[in-house]
């Protein structure tokens, strides 16, 4: 949405995978890498999850998993799945008969993990259920619970016996004629979750799940996220994520779209560009972006917006950025539309005159795609 043309350097050649249908959702082939969450509510409280789940949706979530622990759980789901704005996905932790209630009560993809959901029988029989109420699989193969011969066999969690794991269950899929799935090789430990996804793309063509989980809180599970998950995606692998954090869901997937964002690969509302702030600023830097960005939530139009606080580099930046001010001196900056130098604004009425701006061009910009 950028008046900036696309540059090939910038291009991530994404792994060439299946594609499968997570309700309405495509994931995998050339399909967009979608953004998921998973609500932290009590299942059974469905008014409180559903809210969450509109929370998370209205932040960008194009899919959302909602844990099943028990009976309970999987009826209230069926009311979850029905007011859900998004497909729903439910979470199997060691009984098989919660995913095939779940999949009764209209659940769009089964997440199964192969270390706790039981044997071949009983694998067979959740594939029936998916096959009988059109879910997928996410096949959840996880460090931190792997089946007991795998570690015996390696002596620890590692890649290949995190791929193993993964491989023996697409093939008990496979055995069934289920081929409606996805999956993840997740750990804590960035370098062995990368590593365990770099030998999963190239074992299999079934779209890729990729997180880091247990990541931790808000910042340092963003990072640690932002490191594991970019390294994989910047290598094309990687068809669908979810950012594990201990915080609200609705973090989660902001963050998610940030990376997306850094690498190009998603884009949905404004884009921030600004300078860390020094002596040299024009204006309170910090305060104004903050502002800006709880101002802006509201824009999912894609543009970009730079906010520098003195001339070294704000020209430089408006010029590859839909929107732009620069700092400058006697409490006055530089408007930029287009990479142009367009008017000068007082600091004093800057954030409330540059979030007209971005509402007016996303305004244009939804008007021109609706009419085309």
């Amino acid at each position: 949405m950028s008046h900036n043309p696309i540059r090939p350097w910038r291009d991530v050649m994404r792994r060439k995978s299946r594609q499968i249908m997570v309700g309405k959702v495509p994931v995998g082939g050339d399909a967009p890498i979608t953004v998921q969450t998973m609500t932290n509510t009590l299942t059974t409280d469905v008014k409180a999850t559903v809210e969450q789940i509109q929370r998370s949706v209205v932040a960008g979530a194009d899919i959302v998993r909602v844990s099943t622990p028990d009976e309970e759980s999987t009826r209230a789901l069926r009311e979850i799945v029905r007011e859900s704005p998004v497909p729903i996905v439910a979470d199997i932790h060691f009984h098989y008969r919660r995913a095939i209630e779940a999949a009764e009560a209209g659940a769009a993809c089964l997440r199964i993990n192969p270390g706790n959901i039981g044997d071949a029988k009983r694998v067979a029989e959740v594939v029936k259920a998916a096959k009988d109420h059109g879910c997928s699989i996410r096949i959840g193969v996880n460090a931190g619970s792997l089946e007991r011969h795998l570690l015996e066999k390696y002596g620890e969690p590692c890649p290949d016996a995190m791929v193993e794991s993964g491989l023996d269950h697409i093939k008990l899929l496979q055995d069934n004629d289920f081929h409606e799935f996805k999956i993840s090789c997740k750990a804590s430990d960035v370098f062995l979750a990368a590593a365990a996804y770099q030998k999963l793309a190239e074992a299999t063509d079934a779209p890729i799940h990729l997180g880091i989980t247990e990541a931790g809180g808000l910042m340092s599970g963003t990072v640690k996220s932002a490191v594991g998950l970019g390294s994989l995606l910047w290598a094309g692998i990687g068809d669908t994520i979810r950012v594990s954090l201990s915080a609200d869901p609705v973090e989660e997937v902001k963050v998610g779209y940030e990376i997306l964002k850094s690498l190009g690969l998603r884009t949905r509302g404004v884009q921030i560009i600004s300078c860390p702030s020094c002596a040299r600023q024009g204006f309170d830097v910090i305060k104004t972006v903050e502002a800006l960005e709880k101002r802006l939530e509201h824009i999912k139009t894609p543009m970009s917006l730079s906010i520098i606080g003195c001339v070294v580099n704000g020209p430089g930046e408006a010029l590859m950025t839909d929107i732009g001010f620069t700092g400058g001196g006697a409490g006055s900056g530089m408007v930029y539309l287009a990479g142009k130098q367009n008017h000068k604004l007082s600091n004093e009425k800057m954030i409330d005159h540059i979030v007209g701006l971005v509402e007016a061009r996303a305004a244009e910009i939804d008007a021109r795609e609706a009419a085309e």
